[in-house]
């Protein structure tokens, strides 16, 4: 990984240096993995805005406990259905946009 003379290294550098090049099956389990974790994240934070415990959640979707803290975790993903279930549930929406190319 090469710094500037800012002492700064390049976010790509650094993960291509841990996890692989883009498109390698590592850097790809990397990419899953963060995403899930993001995901769970939001599904968190979201959670405890509207002041509702994992096993309220889990009640209104029709899961348990322990798979919303998976979830919250980011050791698994949800799928689709159960994912827009813990959307509504959680008073948000989802957008589908194209995005903006420059």
């Amino acid at each position: 990984m090469k710094a500037n003379n800012n002492n700064l290294i390049s976010i790509d550098a650094m993960l291509d240096a841990e996890y692989g090049k883009v498109g390698t099956p590592e850097r790809e389990e990397f990419r899953r993995e963060a995403y899930a974790y993001c995901m769970g994240q939001i599904i968190n934070e979201a959670r405890k805005q509207e002041k509702i415990t994992q096993q309220e959640l889990a009640e209104k979707i029709g899961t348990n406990k322990t798979y919303i803290s998976r979830i919250e975790k980011g050791i698994i993903e949800p799928g689709i259905g159960t994912f827009c279930r813990i959307i509504d549930a959680l008073g948000l929406k989802m957008e589908i946009v194209r995005p903006v190319l420059y």
